[in-house]
């Protein structure tokens, strides 16, 4: 046989080969687990010409990442399955490897944990107790199967740097995702009409005012709380990348009311869809508003496609 010939045999058994392969992995992998692999893999955007360091740093920026500059969010104990209640708990450990104990105050709290679910459903965002030792922890349970993300955000002692760090748990049961498939710029949440205008540009600062209304008048008796009239988390849909949010203002003083705008400034880092929390408190008590907006190019501001601000409500 000739070397074109056989060259060509050769190239045939090798087709053959990688097509019975994919056939065997298709059937020994379902689906669903490939899926997941791809839904639970944080998707990290390095910058051109930079090495795998400057991925890391992407990451911790963009709170995805479980470690950074030498802290360490390690020893995460949860419930593992929907309405089994325990305790949610966890351990930072410093540079020398040791648990740190000491954290500054960052908006009235030395722990902000933020905890929602892979689709956007189910948000919390509590303040946990520490125990002295190293260990923080509060009693949980779960209200939905699902893979979710477990943010925190504290500034450690001496350090004068905030940082996010996450992890993820995941909660055995069936899973009945909620996909966000809509911008929702109003919503409605006990009795109070909460409405977001204003739109993401990618790469920028972008302002994005907030309105209370209650039964058609305007709220103005917003009281302070986390050190601001109102607490906004932004979370990029799909590998749920933490936002930089920074309320306009001076830190109101006790007993101050405000309302019924709220403004903020984003920094989204891509275009995209993009879940918001809002957190405001009147009478002693919170409430929490989810909105969904999107993100746009540079190119594409203006131009009314993205935001027009019709957003549509849904139970989100």
């Amino acid at each position: 046989m000739n070397a074109p010939a056989r060259l060509g045999l050769y190239g045939l058994i090798l087709v053959v080969v990688f097509t019975v392969s994919g056939f065997t992995a298709s059937a020994v992998i379902d689906d669903d687990t490939v899926q997941s692999w791809a839904e639970e893999t944080p998707e990290v955007h390095q910058k051109p010409g930079s090495d795998d360091g400057s991925v890391s740093a992407c990451a911790a920026e963009l709170g995805l990442a479980q470690a950074h500059n030498g802290y360490q969010l390690t020893e995460m104990s949860a419930p593992d399955q929907a309405g089994a209640q325990s305790e949610l708990s966890w351990v930072v450990t410093g540079p020398d490897g040791q648990p740190a104990t000491g954290f500054e105050l960052d908006h009235e709290q030395e722990m902000h944990l933020i905890v929602v679910r892979s689709d956007g459903e189910h948000f919390r965002h509590v303040h946990p107790e520490h125990d002295g030792a190293g260990t923080w922890s509060m009693p949980w349970e779960w209200e939905a199967a699902g893979t979710y993300r477990v943010f925190a955000g504290f500034v450690p002692e001496g350090t004068n740097e905030g940082m996010t760090l996450s992890t993820t748990v995941h909660v055995a049961g069936d899973y009945d995702p909620v996909p966000v498939d809509q911008r929702v710029t109003e919503t409605t949440v006990d009795s109070f009409d909460v409405e977001v205008e204003g739109g993401l540009v990618a790469g920028e600062g972008s302002e994005l005012i907030i309105t209370i209304t209650r039964n058609g008048e305007p709220v103005t008796a917003l009281e302070p709380y986390l050190g601001a009239f109102g607490h906004l988390v932004a979370l990029r849909d799909g590998d749920l990348a933490y936002l930089h949010i920074h309320p306009h203002g001076n830190i109101p003083e006790d007993g101050e009311t405000s309302g019924p705008e709220i403004i903020f400034e984003a920094h989204a880092p891509t275009p995209g869809r993009y879940l918001l929390f809002l957190d405001f408190q009147i009478e002693g008590q919170v409430h929490t508003a989810p909105l969904v907006i999107d993100a746009v190019t540079q190119a594409g501001r203006g131009t009314g496609d993205e935001q027009d601000g019709e957003g549509e409500v849904h139970d989100h």
